[in-house]
């Protein structure tokens, strides 16, 4: 019964169109670990339980003995729950929409037309379910993807222009740099990027930061926020501070070799929510830096120096 339950959700992938790359036994054992479906059930007796990735790799190690490493949680997230999600097959977050991507907190249930579907499995009616919802199936992907996009934090970019972040706090923040800080302290400036904590990066201006000296791969490590600041001629890399650290020794000399290249020079700034949220992390914040708080907006903190704000050459 084990392996024949892994073998017809690898059947019923296939028939609800998931690409090849969702085919295999990783994404058919999430999906019986969304319906609890264990070894002796029936399909008839398949559940919708709310459910998150780390449940999700202990289901199936205890009902089907199977064990991811740790280090794998990434894949079945990004490998099998998102196509699950973009499928319609599977809602994310449906207790709570606004709930923040990278929340550990995070669940996935199995939509109710899909629960209906899988539950006739093996019966005479699957075949003409099936139809039935492959015909519906794109409208109601479509539906959700709305959804989800109401739920998205809309950031001012320029006048007329805005980009979408995913929500939570952390991209709050993000938006409070753009809007509050880059209006008092970078006027005129542009933004190059923003990082999003639901896709690797949420805005990015890659010409304008090659026309700076800075060419960026997907391997590179950018900050939360890089305003330019034309008047002046300056790069601003500014980190958000949610939950991670602040732009300490370590993060700065990495920050430094990645626009080692730049023609502009490199202003390095923390942005915290707020004063509180600061104070636990004072004894971490390089020297040379500025920080900035999202609930005193119209001052900024310096950390030593003769400059106020502006760039620092080696050697300064």
């Amino acid at each position: 019964m084990t392996r024949r339950h892994i073998d017809n959700a690898r059947k019923i992938l296939i028939s609800l169109g998931l690409p090849r790359a969702q085919q295999n036994e990783r994404s058919a054992l999430c999906l019986l670990a969304l319906l609890d479906l264990r070894p002796g059930r029936k399909w008839a007796e398949a559940q919708n339980p709310l459910i998150g990735i780390t449940p999700i790799m202990d289901w199936i190690r205890d009902h089907y003995k199977k064990t991811y490493a740790p280090n794998t949680r990434e894949t079945l997230r990004r490998q099998t729950m998102h196509q699950f999600v973009d499928a319609a097959i599977v809602l994310y977050n449906p207790d709570k929409r606004d709930r923040p991507v990278n929340s550990p907190a995070a669940v996935y249930q199995i939509e109710p037309s899909a629960l209906a579907l899988l539950r006739s499995f093996t019966t005479k009616a699957w075949q003409n379910k099936l139809t039935a919802y492959l015909a519906d199936r794109q409208t109601l992907a479509a539906r959700y993807a709305r959804e989800r996009k109401q739920n998205l934090i809309p950031v001012k970019i320029a006048p007329g222009a805005e980009i979408n972040l995913s929500p939570g706090e952390h991209s709050e923040l993000i938006r409070a740099i753009i809007e509050h800080f880059g209006a008092r302290f970078v006027p005129g400036g542009v933004l190059i990027y923003a990082g999003d904590t639901g896709a690797k990066w949420g805005y990015f201006d890659a010409a304008l930061l090659s026309k700076l000296g800075v060419s960026v791969d997907a391997h590179g490590k950018m900050p939360d926020v890089v305003l330019y600041y034309p008047e002046r001629n300056w790069l601003l890399l500014v980190e958000s501070v949610t939950s991670h650290g602040p732009v300490g020794a370590k993060r700065h000399a990495e920050l430094a070799r990645l626009f080692s290249d730049s023609k502009a020079g490199l202003v390095y700034v923390t942005a915290f929510p707020s004063r509180a949220v600061m104070s636990r992390y004072i004894g971490d914040i390089a020297w040379e830096t500025e920080v900035w708080c999202a609930d005193a907006p119209s001052h900024l903190i310096h950390f030593n120096g003769e400059r106020f704000l502006g760039p620092y050459e080696v050697g300064d």
